[in-house]
């Protein structure tokens, strides 16, 4: 507590020195209660004058600051659910002024319309772009309760703008960690503020959480979700006419209250979900006889997770709060691992558990001027047991049996995170400073190939007679699922290794690790940044800034990142508002260089572990011992990382319209491009070049550098209505993205090649949209809706023919030549392609991602309806302020302040109200919910095989993956949730 104070005071002083540069900013600030002088929460602050509108929200103390605002006339109001707005019409600024309300309370419930007014407005503030989302509680309350549901769902809200591992995660501004339960969540902004130096990331598919605080009465909720395989229909892959066996049960309780009247409060939450889940397999095995036989089945993969977590905020004196949360989640895995071309023989069991401890100080060291100091520590301890510890069979495009190569292994990992972040108001300027440092501490004990691995590729062999012989002078193309077969038939025979080698059969590859289990890796990162907010006039905003960033492990120090935004309100005149706002802005953002990397090249460098990589062996199904193959000098994988990698750099830009149709409706289009450049890929740099080995040797030698490349053209179309009952937002966008870093390359020695379509960006059309619609009897309807275009896909030989270690080669393709031309060695012919050469000419290869995957389309659907009973005006249901992000009110405008900042909406998205969550203002609640996850019941089918070795090419294998273009092993179409939740 001392050690936040006296950071505080030195902050403020290094911040005096800079203020005596500049002018005394206009501000208004004060203290809102009720009529028994309690503090009254999350009220609602409008100010409306000669120097334009400005919004902001009181914190868990009721206090509130509105700074930033030019010398003039003001009318001021202000409210709070269950009160009635206080007005003050003639307000004069000329220096920080204080202004105290007491709210009188009223009989009847009501909703405050000061917010509505303003988010159905354009404005310069930074944070408050068109394309930005606020989604409080009643927003919340049409999106899922299973936190994995839900983290897809904002993601699809996100949009494709955070780039191909989609957007960032903050939880009360820290990064990493878990999604916390929905009920713990008081508020969600999406987009807001893309271009802030405060944040490491682009802003465009950030994601902020803030957590709800403790409340001045006590309140609460409880809930059950019920699910089961009645109540979904069946997977269109199934083959079997029973529905798989299926069961989804959540459970939870919140509760918040007072510890000390206007000193301190709770909450505290907690969350359980068992799941009956199954995995889809769907692969291609030999039965008894050798023969092909396609293997289908549904098989059980129990899931459990539990999560709980208490908050307490704390007001230290009147300038300083503190909030502590502590979070803990276990998450329990049983045959994962199982689906797609893995057997159930490929299962393991996973757990995971992880603690986080957060503190969060803010200290309001003047009117114009605040400090918040956050502190994280998070342990997480992760294990898996194999099933089986028989060596792993892979054949590939058809199946993959035996024991999973991971083997039992665990990872036990202690991260800390400490962020300082001081905002300034003075004149029209907006100043934010600060940093952020991690530390990681990762102890990883991998028994991962210890098993071993025989790999079987697509080939080719001679034409076998009627009893099995090889015709001379004949050739024919095999598939991997053939090569196996002909393996196991020769052993039956008796033959050789040789002769199956003649014949077309043998294992491709064999991989086998031993040495040291445990390796530990270090990495520490820091990240310094200024902004500044500058309002050059009422109508025009002009935000700049700086940050620097660099890691331990690399050797990369030149990560400057300058960003800027302009906000211009075009026809914005004196007093008028504008109604048309020109936005652009650009900036520059890094990536770190995960851990992970670091830990690989120390345990994969030949003496940590031995990782032994033999092509065509000899010996299968009999395993080697390592202590032979070390003996006989066998070649081993090793995954080195270049001397001068660097951190992934992203240049990002773009320029939007905003424009206010009328009060009722917003549009907003935008494009936006993003270039990579420093991307991390990996390739073996010793590949064969001409049949030689640069290094001597036929080891493999990934190496990871930084010579990835991408870049994506978004248009966006955003709009938003707010009429009477009637609220809808979304947006439809339009993409286009090439990458050259997505897994191996087809030609370690090419990767001009690797230019292609990216399999996340180059989705071209991606539409999302939600409304709520209000029916009789206190129902709600609040549909869901999310549609895309294909996603590209790569097609491969499914050989090895550089002898790289990857069956990442690509066929020519000619679509002149018909199916009865398309005959001989190295020839395939499909009929949605054409004739497919598996041994092309250098420099006719496919391009990377040539096919694309179907289109999908998804309604959601959530109908509700609440019972209310109990007096009126206690302590019913109502959406939760408190200290943003865990701290007291931001100086500026709106989002303006510092991270999970409480200021007025951010920008776009519904407006309050939407998704219907009922607030009766009595003191029970009783809500019916059911849900439904892909109403229509439409197959939305991830990309097919794109292995020409596989039997299953060109075939879906599997359902699309909540709302992006990888595929799950989900075993039902359509999902109905059945939901009973109590509020007092």
């Amino acid at each position: 507590m001392n050690y936040f104070k006296t950071t505080s005071r030195y902050v403020y002083l290094l911040l005096l020195v800079c203020a005596s540069l500049f002018g005394q900013a206009g501000s208004i600030h004060g203290v809102v209660t009720d009529p028994s002088g309690a503090a009254v929460p999350n009220a609602v602050v409008a100010v409306k004058g000669t120097g334009g509108d400005f919004h902001a929200k009181a914190d868990g103390g009721g206090r509130y600051a509105v700074n930033n605002v030019p010398a003039g006339k003001y009318a001021v109001a202000i409210g709070a659910k269950g009160f009635e707005v206080a007005k003050s019409n003639d307000v004069t600024v000329s220096g920080p002024l204080t202004l105290d309300v007491q709210l009188i309370i009223k009989t009847e419930a009501q909703v405050v319309n000061v917010e509505d007014e303003v988010n159905g407005s354009v404005s310069t503030d930074p944070s408050a772009n068109g394309t930005a989302l606020v989604l409080g509680q009643k927003e919340l309350a049409a999106l899922s309760d299973d936190p994995d549901e839900l983290s897809q769902e904002l993601q699809a809200m996100a949009g494709p703008g955070g780039g191909p591992n989609g957007g960032q995660i903050y939880v009360d501004g820290f990064t990493g960690g878990n999604m916390p339960p929905k009920s713990s969540i008081r508020e969600v902004r999406i987009n807001s503020n893309p271009y802030s130096t405060e944040y490491d990331k682009p802003g465009f598919g950030r994601i902020e959480i803030l957590t709800k605080p403790g409340s001045d009465k006590f309140r609460g909720q409880a809930f059950f979700q019920f699910n089961d395989q009645y109540l979904n229909s069946r997977s269109p892959l199934l083959t079997t006419s029973t529905r798989a066996p299926y069961g989804n049960k959540i459970e939870g309780f919140n509760v918040s209250g007072p510890l000390k009247a206007n000193k301190a409060s709770f909450s505290f939450d907690f969350e359980r979900r068992d799941i009956t889940e199954n995995a889809f397999v769907d692969a291609t095995t030999l039965n008894a006889s050798l023969l092909p036989q396609s293997l289908i089945q549904s098989v059980v993969t129990p899931q459990t997770r539990t999560n709980f977590s208490p908050r307490l905020d704390y007001t230290i004196d009147q300038k300083n709060t503190l909030v502590v949360r502590y979070q803990y989640t276990n998450i329990g895995l049983s045959d994962t691992g199982v689906g797609g071309f893995n057997l159930p023989s490929q299962g393991y069991k996973s757990t995971t558990g992880e603690q986080t401890v957060q503190a969060t100080e803010t200290a309001m060291i003047s009117p114009t001027m605040i400090n918040e100091s956050r502190f994280q520590f998070m342990h997480t301890i992760a294990n898996d047991v194999a099933n089986s510890s028989s060596p792993t069979v892979n054949v590939v495009g058809a199946f993959t049996d035996g024991g999973v190569t991971i083997g039992n292994s665990g990872n036990t990992t202690n991260k800390v995170e400490f962020t300082n972040t001081s905002s300034m108001t003075h004149t029209t300027h907006t100043y934010k400073i600060g940093g952020r440092i991690r530390q990681s501490f990762n102890n990883d004990t991998s028994l991962n190939g210890f098993n071993g691995t025989f790999t079987f590729l697509g080939g080719t062999g001679p034409v076998l007679d009627a009893n099995d012989q090889p015709i001379p002078g004949t050739s024919v193309d095999l598939t991997a699922l053939e090569v196996y077969q002909r393996t196991l038939l020769g052993e039956q025979l008796g033959l050789t290794a040789a002769q199956i080698r003649n014949i077309g059969g043998g294992a491709s590859q064999f991989t086998l690790n031993g040495g040291k289990a445990l390796t530990s890796v270090n990495q520490f990162d820091i990240g310094l940044f200024f902004n500044d907010d500058w309002r050059v006039k009422p109508n025009l905003t002009f935000s700049y800034g700086l940050r620097y960033e660099t890691q331990s492990n690399i050797g990369d120090y030149r990560d400057v990142a300058p960003r800027f935004g302009l906000a211009w309100g075009i026809d914005g005149r004196g007093n008028k508002a504008a109604k048309t706002v020109l936005r652009a802005g650009a900036g520059i953002f890094y990536d770190r260089v995960a851990d992970t990397v670091t830990l690989a090249s120390e345990r994969y460098n030949g003496l940590t572990q031995q990782s032994y990589f033999l092509q065509n062996p000899d010996f299968f199904p009999n395993l080697p011992s390592l202590s032979a193959l070390t003996g006989a000098a066998q070649p081993q994988e090793y995954q080195p990382i270049y001397s001068g990698i660097r951190a992934p750099q992203t240049y990002q830009a773009s320029i939007g319209i905003e424009r206010q149709i009328n009060k009722y409706f917003r549009l907003t289009s935008q494009y936006l491009e993003t270039r990579g450049v420093h991307l991390q890929n990996s390739l073996n740099i010793n590949a064969p070049v001409n049949g030689v080995y640069p290094f001597g040797d036929a080891g493999i030698r990934l190496l990871t550098e930084s010579s990835g490349l991408s870049r994506t053209h978004q248009l966006f179309f955003s709009p938003n209505v707010n009429y009477k009952k009637l609220f809808l937002f979304g947006f439809y966008v339009y993409s286009h993205g090439r990458d050259n870093n997505e897994g191996e390359p087809a030609d370690p020695n090419n990767l001009k090649a690797e230019w292609g379509p990216s399999t996340f960006a180059d989705v071209r059309h991606r539409f999302v949209m939600g409304t709520s619609i209000p029916l009789p009897l206190k129902v709600s309807v609040s549909p869901f809706i999310v549609a895309s275009s294909g996603a590209p896909y790569n097609i491969t030989t499914g050989q090895d023919t550089n002898d790289d270690g990857f069956a990442t080669e690509r066929p020519s393709l000619d679509t002149s030549i018909s199916a009865a031309s398309c005959v001989g060695q190295n020839l395939i012919y499909e009929s949605k392609f054409g004739c497919f050469n598996l041994l092309p000419a250098a420099g006719t290869q496919i391009e990377r991602n040539f096919a694309r995957g179907p289109a999908s389309f998804t309604v959601n659907m959530r109908v509700s309806r609440t019972w209310s009973f109990g007096t009126k005006g206690e302590s019913g249901p109502r959406d939760q302020g408190g200290p943003p992000g865990g701290g007291g009110p931001p100086p500026g405008r709106g989002g303006g302040g510092p991270p999970g900042g409480g200021g007025g909406p951010g920008g776009g998205g519904p407006p309050p109200g939407m998704f219907g969550g009922v607030n009766s203002g009595k003191k029970y609640n009783l809500t019916l919910t059911a849900s439904a996850r892909n109403l229509l019941n439409r197959a939305n089918y991830a990309a097919p095989s794109g292995n020409l070795s596989s039997p299953l090419f060109g075939e879906y294998t599997s359902l699309a993956s909540g709302f992006g273009p990888m595929g799950g092993q989900s075993t039902y179409e359509r999902k109905i949730d059945l939901q009973l939740r109590f509020q007092f």
